[in-house]
């Protein structure tokens, strides 16, 4: 057998296999946050590509000759994996700015700590509720949906052929419009404790001037914060699972969109 008698097309439709599925996972939660080591990452590439290049149509013909054209192709592949990425980011991002307000009801403000995935500093509150709801995410196989959303690429978008239309700007749109919405909804049950608590310690102090409430008022607004933070996993599990169900249609919506 000669080793040398190989198809050129079929080598370059491992190199657009290779360039799509890297560029993919490194714009995804999970799978492209810093916490994962640049060589795991690399190793994950090269085993999906290995594993779905036998089942893939020829892409090598879309390959162009020129650089500029290949730089072009690189930009639509770098397109789809910010607007596939950016779909997930967005309900995780609603849970963060949901722990942020949170947090600065509680009076956690200045407790910030670094988001290892980001890299930005956020609320003590926000790292947690951002914590849970990775979890809360894979538990429900929402990674799983995110490779087969990868591999859905590959039969309806051929390389280097994304189409930036009206109808996907108007879905990113509505997305970040539910996410302020889902912020809200998350952080409500402890900003209304923390309202009364509020109320209740200006009665207090109207009614005896001598009582320090600002003293007071620090650890008693810290435990009804966290007491009422308990209520809000179950909010945050409801929504993780609502959002990983429908996450088949709504890949399905922008792909079709890119087309």
């Amino acid at each position: 057998m000669d080793l040398f008698s190989f198809d050129p097309i079929i080598i370059l439709t491992f190199l657009c296999a290779l360039m799509r599925i890297s560029l993919l996972l490194f714009l995804m939660p999970f799978f492209g946050g810093q916490t994962i080591p640049p060589q795991v990452k690399v190793a994950l590439c090269l085993a999906l590509t290995l594993a779905l290049w036998p089942q893939l149509p020829l892409m090598g013909e879309y390959m162009p000759r020129h650089p500029f054209a290949l730089a072009l192709m690189l930009g639509a592949e770098l397109v789809l994996g910010m607007i596939l990425g950016l779909a997930i980011r967005f309900i995780f991002a609603a849970i963060q700015t949901g722990g942020q307000l949170i947090g600065f009801q509680m009076g956690f403000a200045m407790v910030n700590v670094m988001d290892p995935d980001s890299g930005v500093s956020e609320a003590v509150t926000a790292h947690f509720l951002y914590m849970v709801s990775l979890l809360t995410f894979l538990s429900f196989n929402g990674h799983l949906f995110l490779l087969k959303a990868l591999v859905q690429t590959f039969e309806f978008i051929p390389p280097g052929q994304v189409l930036i239309s009206t109808k996907i700007a108007s879905q990113i749109f509505m997305l970040a419009g539910q996410m302020f919405l889902l912020a809200i909804h998350i952080a409500a049950p402890v900003m209304a404790a923390l309202l009364l608590v509020d109320l209740a310690l200006a009665l207090i102090s109207k009614a005896s001037p001598q009582m320090n409430v600002l003293i007071v008022g620090f650890p008693i607004k810290i435990s009804i914060g966290f007491l009422f933070l308990s209520m809000v996993f179950e909010l945050i599990v409801l929504h993780m699972e609502g959002f990983v169900a429908g996450m088949p249609g709504l890949f399905s919506q922008l792909i079709g969109a890119m087309r």
